[in-house]
């Protein structure tokens, strides 16, 4: 019984055989940060104007910026019907080819605090990126638009973090780095997570000059952190 009891206590201590490693996961990319891409979705347009308003930034910090919108799910039958003016002819996103980027800023607007399904949609097509880790170690943000105050200007980026989790992406916020979102004088959108912009439950308001003013700073902030991450690696 004791060399029973002694193979069965060795069985059950033994450890799992593990799994082979994912090509890419460990890598580390250095070198000069090159393109970054601005990506978005916007049904009424509101996103698409903090998008311009990005790009101008990271522009100004000497990047090339390559400005792409998420593809449409719903059919312009059904896009009709909610109001929704035609597509810009700014260039679809492709998601197999997010891995030629050096660093993204996402752009989108809340729905029920969290990111459309478009978005969600394009995010589950890069499985293949995943597998190989062709996003680890790059840098990403956020930008969005919410009808009201309290209609997702945090959650919205709190709940697609995790997106960049899976994928080894840095996260970069851009916290108070910019005095304009403590202004108290008007009702405006932007928190630490990202520049945000306030459409109304109708859609009908536009991004102030102050939303607009913290999404370029969000372009140029980003570009600067991007700078000492690759200047580091």
């Amino acid at each position: 019984f004791r060399g029973a009891s002694t193979t069965h206590q060795s069985r059950s201590h033994a450890l799992p055989p593990r799994p082979p490693p994912l090509v890419g996961f460990l890598s580390v990319r250095v070198g000069k940060m090159g393109k970054i891409g601005v990506i978005y979705y916007s049904m009424y347009g509101h996103v698409a104007a903090m998008a311009e308003e990005v790009k101008a930034g990271v522009e100004e910090a000497g990047y090339e910026v390559e400005l792409l919108q998420i593809p449409e799910t719903l059919s312009d039958d059904v896009l009709g019907k909610m109001g929704a003016p035609p597509k810009s002819d700014v260039p679809i996103a492709d998601p197999k080819k997010l891995g030629e980027y050096d660093g993204f800023l996402f752009g989108f607007p809340t729905r029920f605090g969290a990111a459309p399904a478009q978005v969600k949609a394009f995010f589950d097509a890069t499985g293949g990126l995943w597998m190989s880790g062709g996003l680890v170690g790059k840098p990403a943000g956020l930008f969005f638009s919410t009808g009201t105050l309290g209609g997702g200007q945090e959650t919205t980026a709190l709940t697609f973090v995790t997106q960049f989790v899976h994928h080894g992406m840095i996260y970069v916020p851009i916290g108070y780095s910019s005095p304009l979102l403590m202004d108290l004088n008007e009702i405006h959108g932007g928190s630490p997570y990202g520049a945000g912009c306030l459409a109304g439950t109708d859609g009908k308001r536009q991004p102030s000059d102050l939303e607009k003013k913290v999404a370029k700073h969000q372009g140029s902030y980003f570009a600067g952190v991007a700078k000492k991450l690759n200047a580091a690696a």
